[in-house]
C-alpha cells in the first residue's frame, strides 16, 4: 500500500477583505469586498491542485494570499508546519524562497529593461543563492536549457520573445531559487493552443524533474483536468465543490460545477449534440453584497431552493468528495 502524502499547504477559513472608502478628506470604510469568503483546502507534497471558476470568483486572489502577495483579512495559511500569517515580514523575505509564482501575462510580469538573463538571475541575487559571476552564468545557462530556451538567448530582451517563450521565461525565473511551491495563476490563458500545450507538458516535466508542487489557477477545465490531481470549484468567493479531477468530472454534485462542464466542448459530434446544456440565468452577485447564506441561490436551478438559512461549508460526501452544505439540505 502507497504511503498517502503529507500535507505541504493548509488554508483554514481563510479571508480577503478589501475594504471600500467613502470621502475624499476623511474616508470613511463604508463596505467590504469579499474577494474570498472563508475558504479551507489542503494541497499535498508533489500534488496539483487545479483551482476553477468564473473570472472574479477569487481564485487568484487565493493564490495571491497563500503567497502572502495579499494580507489574508483572518484565516490561517500553514506552510510546510510554518504559519504564514504570523510571521515578521524578515522571516517571511527569508522563506519565499520556498514560495514562487508563474503570472497570467508573459507581456506584462517581466521588466522590458531587464535582460533575459537579468530576469532569471535576480531572485539567485536577492536570496544570496549566487557567489560569483561566474556561477550566475552558469545557473542562467542552465535553467534556460531546462525550460526550452536555447542559452545564447540570455542577453535579449523581453521585447525579442514570443508569448512562449516569454512565459518559459517567467517559468525560469520562477525555478531558479528552486522552490517547494509554484503558484500557477493562469499561465497559459494567453498564448495560443498549440503554445499552450507546451508550457503545460514543460510544467508536468519539471513538476517531476524537481519534485514541485502546483496550484494551478485556470478557468479553461479541459486544460485543468489534463494537469490536475484534485480540481477545486470556486464561485463568488467560496469553494463549492473539491474532488478528485476524474471523480468531479464523472460525477460533479454541485449545480454550479454542472453547469461549467457542460459547457466544455466535446470531440464528438455526436455527444455533443445530444448531451444536455445547462444554461444559468443572471448575473453573478457583486462581491461587495452577496446573498445571505448560500451565494448560488439566485442561480439555482433546483426546485424550491432558497439557501437564506444554510451556512457556507464543504462537507464530505463520498470519501474525497467534498461539496457546498447547501447541497446536502436540499
Amino acid at each position: 500500500m502507497v504511503a498517502e502524502k503529507e500535507n505541504l499547504v493548509e488554508v483554514s477559513n481563510l479571508k480577503m477583505y478589501f475594504p471600500v472608502k467613502k470621502g475624499i478628506v476623511f474616508q470613511r470604510h463604508v463596505a467590504d469586498i469579499k474577494a474570498v469568503d472563508d475558504v479551507s483546502f489542503t494541497i499535498k507534497k508533489g500534488e496539483t491542485l487545479g483551482l476553477v471558476g468564473e473570472s472574479g470568483c477569487g481564485k487568484t486572489t487565493t493564490g495571491r494570499c497563500i503567497l502572502q502577495l495579499n494580507t489574508p483579512t483572518s484565516g490561517s495559511v500553514n506552510f510546510d508546519g510554518h504559519e504564514l500569517t504570523e510571521m515578521k515580514p524578515a522571516d517571511l523575505r527569508a522563506f519565499r524562497s520556498r514560495m514562487q509564482m508563474i503570472f497570467q501575462d508573459p507581456y506584462s510580469s517581466l521588466d522590458p529593461r531587464q535582460s533575459c538573463g537579468g530576469i532569471v538571475s535576480e531572485p539567485l541575487i536577492v536570496h544570496n543563492m549566487v557567489k560569483s559571476k561566474n556561477e550566475i552564468k552558469d545557473q542562467i545557462e542552465e535553467l534556460l536549457s531546462v525550460v526550452g530556451l536555447n542559452p545564447s538567448m540570455a542577453g535579449r530582451f523581453p521585447h525579442e520573445f514570443s508569448g512562449g517563450q516569454r512565459q518559459r521565461i517567467g517559468v525560469a525565473r520562477a525555478l531558479a531559487v528552486r522552490p517547494d511551491l509554484i503558484v500557477c495563476d493562469e499561465p497559459v490563458s494567453a498564448l495560443d493552443v498549440s503554445i499552450q500545450a507546451q508550457v503545460i507538458n514543460l510544467l508536468e516535466d519539471l513538476q517531476e524533474q524537481f519534485d514541485l508542487t502546483y496550484l494551478f489557477i485556470a478557468h479553461d477545465l479541459s486544460v485543468v483536468r489534463h494537469i490536475s490531481d484534485r480540481i477545486g470549484v470556486m464561485y463568488l468567493g467560496h469553494m463549492v465543490e473539491l474532488a478528485d479531477r476524474l471523480e468531479l468530472y464523472d460525477n460533479p454534485q454541485h449545480p454550479y460545477t454542472k453547469a461549467l462542464l457542460s459547457a466544455v466542448p466535446i470531440p464528438d459530434p455526436v455527444a455533443e449534440a445530444t448531451r444536455e446544456r445547462i444554461v444559468l440565468e443572471g448575473d453573478v452577485p457583486s462581491p461587495l453584497n452577496p446573498p445571505e447564506g448560500c451565494v448560488f441561490k439566485t442561480r439555482c436551478s433546483k426546485v424550491g431552493c432558497s439557501g437564506g438559512d444554510v451556512t457556507m461549508e464543504l462537507m464530505e460526501s463520498t470519501p474525497g468528495h467534498f461539496v457546498d452544505s447547501c447541497v446536502h439540505s436540499k
